[in-house]
Order: structure tokens, then sequence, then C-alpha cells
């Protein structure tokens, strides 16, 4: 096993040799090959088949909410802007009819819950009385057991202590804070005003309300963002002492996102710009102690994700990293992504397509994809050096019965331009990702992705830097 304690090198020039354009891989196959031939017909069996696993195992659960009262220049997420309870009202609603028809293909039993997540759009829009509503549907029809992690994001603009509390009461424990950055200017270009005070409150609140696990979220290559700017607000973040951070990679793609074209390209920093605030940043957060959990993610030693990535645990799924690799997630709401057996499965994304199907009787599914073999052994590949840096091809060999070099001749012969980069090693039986790669760890596994092969540079994935 790699030792997490070698020091995270930033190379600028491996950076700019390799710096292509590649999924992030919060799953594999990615989400832009699910095919609309897989209905949901074609997700019940996966659904009907966890009931013969000896050992049923846990799930996970997300839910998207999708609104916002405001919109953020930025944002590449499904959303909706509205200040309109009446269409959560709605929306929750068509939740619970969703939970009740996908957990109806589970027999009894079948239903315990070890991760569940809300995510957005903006959770926390739902009002007080929503909240319990939809956490009352959830456990009418799943069991989440006493020791289980449950997360929401929030956006510290829209939420107070009462809300906290609330979320404690309902079951709560982890929290994901909206930061990006405090630079004002910054702030002020991507429409998102958000003090210091209002942020740091709401995670004091979450810590006196019992929150075992705080993470704060961060974007570099904003706007108006400077280097200097951006350590002001790594300062003022580290000393809030969270137990996880995010430095997630702004992608801007106004053709793709209406909302980013808003944003000025003259604001934008330039690409060495990005790379001095992303080697600051590392730098800094390294410096004050957290561990580099890989691609944009860092945690306090102690912290679970840390700790499973030492043992070996680390996951990887549609919420980022994650300590339970054996959980089935089902999703629910519009965009949501399911992941059930070696199938994928997407909702549709309008209110009223969702609303359609489910007045239907019919699960929302638009698109999916039942895995084949080869997209198994893949996908436990590119886990493997996205969590943990490393792959012992003879684990490999015994899942799946292959011979590693004979089957990914073409892949190891492609890996050379970056084994003589200085990224990765390979070895008698191993693939280790060297101090220098971890930062391309994604331009390391789009090898290993075949959908690529023919189209490696295309636009719409972001840089991975």
């Amino acid at each position: 096993m790699t030792s997490f304690s070698d020091q995270l090198v930033f190379d600028s020039q491996i950076i700019n040799r390799f710096d292509v354009n590649g999924p992030r891989y919060t799953s594999y196959p990615t989400a832009d090959r699910f095919v609309e031939t897989f209905t949901a017909d074609s997700c019940r069996p996966w659904l009907e088949k966890r009931t013969t696993v000896t050992n049923r195992q846990q799930l996970s659960l997300y839910f998207h909410i999708p609104f916002c009262n405001t919109i953020c220049y930025y944002c590449a997420c499904n959303k909706i802007i509205t200040k309109d309870h009446g269409r959560s009202a709605k929306y929750l609603k068509y939740l619970a009819k969703e939970l009740a028809l996908q957990s109806s293909y589970l027999t009894d039993g079948d239903n315990e819950v070890a991760q569940l997540h809300w995510g957005g759009g903006t959770p926390t829009f739902l009002s007080h009385d929503e909240m319990r509503q939809l956490m009352a549907a959830t456990r009418r029809h799943f069991r989440l057991v006493e020791d289980g992690e449950y997360s929401i994001e929030v956006d510290p603009r829209k939420v107070n202590r009462a809300t906290v509390e609330l979320l404690g009461e309902l079951g709560f424990n982890r929290m994901s804070v909206g930061v990006q950055d405090f630079d004002e200017s910054v702030q002020q270009a991507v429409n998102r005003i958000q003090s210091e005070a209002e942020t740091f409150a709401v995670i004091d609140a979450a810590r006196a309300s019992g929150f075992g696990s705080i993470s704060i979220d961060l974007i570099y290559g904003l706007p108006k963002q400077t280097v200097s700017g951006f350590e002001r607000t790594l300062d003022r973040v580290i000393a809030a002492n969270p137990d996880r951070l995010s430095i997630y990679n702004y992608a801007h793609l106004p053709s793709l996102f209406k909302p980013q074209r808003r944003i000025l390209e003259s604001d934008m920093p330039t690409a060495d710009s990005r790379l001095q605030i992303l080697s600051m940043a590392i730098g800094k957060l390294t410096e004050a102690g957290y561990v580099f959990i890989g691609m944009d993610h860092f945690a306090k030693p102690d912290d679970e994700l840390a700790i499973a990535q030492r043992e070996g645990r680390l996951h990887r799924n549609f919420q980022g990293y994650s300590t339970h690799s054996d959980c089935d997630m089902m999703s629910f709401g519009i965009s949501s992504i399911s992941k059930v057996g070696p199938s994928y499965y997407q909702n549709v994304k309008t209110l009223d397509e969702y609303y359609d199907r489910l007045d239907g009787g019919v699960l929302p599914i638009y698109r999916g994809l039942a895995l084949d073999a080869d997209d198994i052994l893949r996908r436990s590949i590119i886990q493997s050096l996205m969590c943990h840096f490393e792959l012992s091809m003879a684990a490999v060999e015994a899942a799946h019965q292959i011979e590693f070099r004979t089957y990914f001749a073409p892949e190891l012969e492609a890996l050379r331009e970056m084994v003589e980069g200085g990224l990765l090693r390979i070895e008698e039986g191993r693939i280790a990702v060297l101090p220098p790669g971890r930062m391309l760890v994604r331009a390391i596994s789009m090898v290993f992705d075949k959908f690529l092969r023919a189209d490696r540079e295309s636009k719409r994935y972001s840089k991975v830097i």
C-alpha cells in the first residue's frame, strides 16, 4: 500500500504536459455513456435481485432537491430558481410517490440504509415542515441504521441555528458547507454574496448540535480570483478547523451552462494563475495537517475518509469519495443517478417529465446502463487508481480471471509516456501512482476508459486540473 504520508508533489511543467479534458469518474462508465434503451423495466430486475443475495448489502440513498432562491453564475447543477414554496411542496409529494414505487421492488427486510445524502440545488430551501415530511416519508420505506452517515449540503445564507438544530433532530450527522471563496470581488462576480460571520455561525451551530463531520467546499479558477485573495480565504477556512475540505476546479463551459454566460471572460484567471492558486492551496492544507485524499479532497488524518484510504476501503460514487464501498445507491428526484448491482440508471431532468411518469405509475428513468464484464473490470481499475493511487495486477487477475499484461497491452503501452514523465511506476505486478502524478490521477485513469479512445479530447469534459 502506498504511504500517504509522502509529500504531494506539484510540478507545473508536468501538469501542463498532461492536463487534458476528462471525466471526474464518479462512475464508470460515465453518465454520458448511458443509453435511453435502458428503461424503468430494465432496472426493476436489478432491484429485485438484491433479495437473492445471501448477505444483503446496506443501501445508500440520495435525494436531489433542485430548488434555489438565487442563481450562482458558476453553477452547473440541475436547479430551479424560485422563491415559491408551492413548487417544493408539490415536488415532495412526488418524491414520496417515487420512494414508495422504487422501494416496492424490494422485499421485506431489504431496506437497511447506512448512508443518506440530500443534495441540490439547495436542500435547505425546504421549510422545516417540508424537511420533516421528507425524512418521515423516507423512514416509512427504509430503516436508517443507528450508526449511519447522514449528510446534507448547506447554503449558510439560507440557514439559521434553529434549522441546524432541526437537521440534527432529523438524524443528520454530517454537513457540507458551501463557501467557494470569501473574497468579496469574487462573490460579486459569481452572484453569491456570503459573509464569514453567517458561514461560521452555521458551522458552530452544527458542532453544538452534535454533527460528527463538517466539510467546507471551495472552488478555484473563479472570476476575479487571485493567489493572495484565495490564500486569505484558506486562512479563514483552516482557522474554522473543518474535518474535510473540497477544492473543486471550476469548469467554465458557458456553451453548456447558460448561467456561466454572465461571467466575463476578461475576469477569468489565466491558466498559470489557476495553477498558482492550486499549488498554494495544496501547500497550505498539507502544512496544516490535512491528508490529500484524491483529486480535490482533503481530510484530517483521523477523519473516516483518511482512515478508509489507509485501510484500502475508500470508494468513489456520485457524491464523491465514500467509506462504504459495498452500498447499492438508490436515488430520488429529477436527474438523480442510482447504482444497483451492475447497473446505473438516471431520472428524467425536468419536473414535468418527472410528474408525468410518476402519475402513470412508472419510475421516472430515462437512461441507464447494464455493465458487462469488461465494464466491471475497468471500473475496478479506475476505482483503485482514483481512491488508492495504486493497482495490484494479481488482485485484478484473481477477481476477473484475466492475464493483465495481455488484456491491457494497449493501455500499458499508452502509460509509457506517463512513466517517462514521472507520473507513475509499473513494477512486477503493480502500478503505483507517484506523488507528482496524484494531481493527474484522472488523466491516468482515462487510459483504461475504452469509451475515450475515439474522443479523448472531447470538450464536453473539463480540464483535469
